[in-house]
């Protein structure tokens, strides 16, 4: 693991111990508060996820209310990435961006903040500390349907991002 990715998990985890979350699904708009980000759901026009505004100390988060659920807390996990990450910029605007830039290949291309602020949100929706004790005594299986869609209710994200996370932390291999 590079030393982002572990300053990164860092984060995440220390996030969740302060707000003591202890199992899933986060809530992350929880979080976000405990931050003291303020948090506005919208309906965006186009493929916008999601936006962080910065002015000063003070930030907030947009969130495309259009979106389906699942989606709108990995936005918000991004956006709480990208304000914790990468202090230096005043403005992120997300056009859709892919979940799936988390596998070894992900650090070769693509724009470096979204990788790493994916890569955030997929710790704090999914730690793997959670996903291991989900996983205690499972044989895992990515065409089990049952164990995967079930999986992905309790964490409230996406089959995809599921199963994006399971990929990258070896618990499957497609």
């Amino acid at each position: 693991m590079s030393i982002r990715r572990k300053k990164i998990k860092e984060t995440a985890e220390r996030l969740l111990n302060q707000a003591k979350i202890k199992e899933p699904p986060v809530p992350v708009e929880r979080v976000a508060e405990k931050l003291d980000l303020q948090v506005k759901f919208e309906p965006f026009e186009g493929d916008l996820s999601g936006c962080i505004i910065r002015e000063n100390d003070e930030a907030i988060i947009g969130i495309n209310s259009l979106h389906h659920e699942n989606r709108q807390r990995f936005t918000l996990a991004h956006e709480i990435g990208h304000f914790l990450l990468h202090t230096g910029e005043k403005i992120f605007v997300d056009h859709g961006f892919r979940v799936n830039l988390r596998d070894a290949d992900s650090g070769k291309g693509g724009n470096p903040e979204e990788i790493e602020a994916n890569f955030f949100a997929a710790e704090l929706l999914m730690p793997e500390s959670f996903l291991k004790a989900d996983l205690k005594d499972k044989k895992l299986d990515i065409e089990d349907d049952t164990l995967m869609q079930g999986l992905a209710q309790r964490y409230k994200v996406s089959p995809q991002a599921l199963v994006h996370r399971l990929v990258n932390l070896g618990y499957l291999k497609v």
